[in-house]
C-alpha cells in the first residue's frame, strides 16, 4: 500500500510518516473520538467506529513513549485507609515510613534482633524482619476469621481512631474498634461491668486484639493475657516486643504506616469471614443435595 493509499484510508499514518515527533504530539492532540455532528445514518456509524478504531491503535502503537498514569492508577493518600492493599511490601512499608524509630539511647535491648542500624542517633528498624511477622500476623487473622472469631482493633490515638473505626467496619460483625479508651476491666471484671445476663448470653471476651498503639493500651494487653486472648501488636524500637504475642516491628508514630498494617490485617480478615461463608453455603448445597438424594429412593 502506497503512502497515498495510506493518507486517504488513514490520515494521521500520514501525519506520523511526514512529521517530527513533536509535530506529531500537536497532531495527537486533534485526534478525536467524538463527532459534534450527530449520527444520523449507518454510514455515519461506521465512520465513528473507524475513527475509534484509529484512535485506540493509536494509543496503543506509542503509550509506551509517555506515562501510562490514570486516575484509576495513580496512588492517593486516601488509599491506605479507604483502599488498602491486600499484601504488603517492603517499598511499601519504606515509603510510609515504617523503618524509622526511636533514638538509639531509647532503644530496647530485646528489640536489638529488629533493629537494621542507627543513623544521625535514629534507630532504623530492618523491614526485612517486619515483613514477614506482618504476613504472620494477617495469616492468624485470617485464621481466627474463618473460625468464626471477633477481632477488637485497639488505637487509641485522635489520628488512629478513623483506621480502627474503618478496619472494623470492613470486617463486618465480626469485627470491633476501641477509639478512645480501654475501659480497665473489660476482660477481667466482666461480669460486674456488663451483668451476668449479659455475659451467659453474649460473647464478650473476643479471640483476636490488634493494637496499633501498645504503649498506651497496657492495661489491655495484660486483661488479655489474663484471659489468655492473643495480641497483635506495633512495636517501635523502645517497647519490649514480648509485651504482645504477635509483634510487628515498625514505627508507631507513623499514622501512614498504621493504615498500612491494619488494611493488611483487615483485609486478610475479610477473605477469612468470605472463605467462612463460601464454606458454609457449599456445606447447605451438599446437604441439600444429599436430602434430595435421599428423597427420590
Amino acid at each position: 500500500m502506497s503512502l497515498q493509499t495510506t493518507a486517504a484510508v488513514r490520515p494521521w499514518l500520514a501525519v506520523a510518516a511526514s512529521s517530527s515527533r513533536h509535530s506529531f504530539k500537536r497532531s495527537v492532540r486533534c485526534v478525536q473520538t467524538a463527532s459534534t455532528a450527530p449520527l444520523e445514518t449507518p454510514r455515519d456509524w461506521a465512520n465513528f467506529q473507524l475513527r475509534r478504531a484509529d484512535t485506540g491503535t493509536l494509543i496503543d502503537t506509542f503509550s509506551r513513549y509517555g506515562s501510562s498514569q490514570n486516575a484509576s492508577n495513580t496512588y492517593k493518600p486516601s488509599n491506605a485507609l479507604h483502599k488498602p492493599a491486600a499484601h504488603a511490601t517492603t517499598s511499601a512499608l519504606l515509603a510510609s515510613g515504617a523503618h524509622f524509630g526511636h533514638a538509639s539511647t531509647r532503644m530496647n535491648p530485646n528489640f536489638v534482633p529488629y533493629a537494621y542500624g542507627t543513623r544521625a542517633g535514629v534507630t532504623i528498624i530492618d523491614l526485612d524482619q517486619t515483613l514477614p511477622m506482618l504476613r504472620r500476623a494477617a495469616n492468624l487473622v485470617r485464621a481466627i476469621t474463618h473460625a468464626g472469631g471477633q477481632v477488637i482493633f485497639i488505637g487509641t490515638r485522635p489520628d488512629l481512631r478513623p483506621i480502627v473505626e474503618k478496619v472494623a467496619e470492613r470486617l463486618g460483625p465480626q469485627g470491633f474498634h476501641v477509639g478512645d479508651r480501654w475501659l480497665p476491666g473489660t476482660l477481667t471484671n466482666k461480669v460486674p461491668l456488663f451483668g451476668l445476663d449479659v455475659v451467659k448470653t453474649t460473647k464478650v471476651v473476643p479471640d483476636l486484639v490488634v493494637l496499633l498503639n501498645p504503649l498506651s493500651n497496657m492495661n489491655a494487653i495484660r486483661e488479655c493475657a489474663i484471659e489468655h486472648v492473643p495480641t497483635i501488636g506495633i512495636v517501635d524500637s523502645n517497647v519490649d516486643p514480648r509485651i504482645v504475642m504477635y509483634p510487628i516491628p515498625a514505627n508507631d508514630e507513623s499514622t501512614r504506616t498504621a493504615e498500612l498494617i491494619a488494611g493488611v490485617l483487615s483485609i486478610a480478615g475479610r477473605e477469612g469471614a468470605a472463605l467462612a461463608a463460601a464454606d458454609k453455603q457449599k456445606k447447605a448445597e451438599r446437604q441439600e443435595r444429599g436430602y434430595h438424594k435421599r428423597k427420590s429412593y
